[in-house]
């Protein structure tokens, strides 16, 4: 059986949240230490946290959790044409020349003018496909997969492939999913023998919201959304160099670099964990401080439960001397109805229960899903351990 249609996993004029993974080519460790060569390319892993943060920072597409592996990423997104919806038509636009800038002179520097914008204002139909591809999550592992190919094939001086074909997607449909995918996510370092701890599991959710609560800042990765004015932008000629283009920018006042500049808390682009109790499931929520598309939460527990319970599901004990995290494992699992016994088996073995399904939860959330696509099950859903059958 082939992967599902795309269609059938999500719609990018719906919100959805979405499991999406992709592989280096043939597998190879094109982000980590290569067995063959003995070269190291794991300084790759922040090419790609900096470009999830910076589209952060620009599509209308939250980053729940991640983990950047050495041959392979996991990346949980949740759609917002919702928020897209708010943003008036010059915005739109300013937004998607940033990611996509097309073949402008100032491509290096991805400042589109107003000229480049007013274009596209002026032709509402081609506006309005771009709305929708600003909340489409295939548009934002593209914006993600490709710059990073052309980054690492301009460092080994090569061409072809660095990632496989498609992404594979998998939709999260009801929060038990959603937490057993999150968790198994963020312990996947820990899983593959590569770290010993969160405070080791470099390159995840987990490790920058542990650091983000102590206070740790790093440098934005996020855009900065200035337009050029007509004036500025007539600077740019195809018979000047790249420092000449600078130089005019500098000579009007605007940052060479194409990122804001500024510090930021490091899970600060991250969407917030816990979803505030007193806000309308219909409130966007829209993110105003440029580093992310929303400030929605995404799971009915607070952080501090959250990392409790991740702790004990990797069977981290040092950090749980008093048993305490055992006791408030089972309690946070108690109040959303899991049972508490099973939970490491699916954590753990997430890939073995879903790897195979375009869907993940409990059976009577897939079987609505598998229905409303005209199908009676989905693959996966009457092997799935006794903690995730419907009551």
């Amino acid at each position: 059986m082939g992967r599902s249609l795309r269609s059938e996993v999500f719609l990018a004029s719906e919100v959805c949240i979405v499991h999406a993974v992709q592989r280096c080519v043939r597998r190879a460790f094109l982000a980590g230490v290569d067995e063959k060569t003995g070269r190291d390319y794991s300084h790759r892993k922040e090419w790609i946290r900096r470009r999830l943060e910076a589209l952060a920072s620009t599509l209308g597409v939250d980053v729940l959790t991640y983990a950047i592996m050495s041959n392979h990423l996991h990346v949980i997104l949740r759609n917002r044409p919702d928020v897209v919806a708010t943003w008036s038509d010059e915005e739109v636009a300013t937004r998607w020349l940033k990611v996509f800038p097309g073949r402008r002179i100032e491509e290096q520097l991805a400042a589109p003018s107003e000229t480049d914008v007013k274009a596209l204002v002026s032709n509402p139909e081609q506006l309005l496909k771009i709305r929708e591809r600003l909340s489409d999550i295939s548009w934002f592992m593209r914006a993600l997969a490709e710059p990073i190919a052309r980054m690492a094939n301009n460092q080994e001086k090569c061409t072809g492939r660095f990632w496989e074909g498609r992404f594979k997607a998998q939709r999260i449909v009801d929060e038990t999913g959603l937490l057993a995918c999150s968790m198994y996510v963020d312990l996947n370092p820990i899983r593959a023998a590569m770290a010993q701890s969160l405070e080791q599991a470099l390159h995840t959710s987990a490790y920058d919201r542990l650091e983000g609560q102590r206070g740790q800042e790093i440098d934005s990765a996020a855009f900065d959304l200035v337009v050029l004015s007509n004036e500025e932008a007539g600077g740019f000629h195809k018979n000047k160099t790249l420092a000449q283009q600078k130089a005019e920018l500098k000579k009007h006042g605007r940052h060479v670099n194409r990122k804001s500049g500024r510090r930021i808390r490091r899970d600060g682009w991250l969407a917030p964990l816990t979803l505030a109790k007193d806000v309308l499931s219909n409130d966007p929520q829209a993110h105003h401080d440029g580093l992310r598309a929303s400030d929605r939460g995404f799971l009915r527990i607070e952080w501090t439960d959250y990392v409790s319970l991740l702790r004990w599901t990797a069977k981290d004990s040092s950090h749980d001397v008093d048993g305490t995290d055992h006791e408030n494992a089972q309690n946070v699992l108690s109040r959303i109805g899991i049972d508490g016994d099973m939970w490491r088996d699916v954590v753990w073995n997430f890939k073995k229960y879903f790897g195979q399904s375009s869907c993940a939860g409990k059976t009577d959330a897939m079987a609505e899903h598998a229905n409303q696509h005209g199908k009676r099950w989905r693959r996966g859903q009457r092997h799935l351990p006794s903690s995730l059958v419907a009551n």
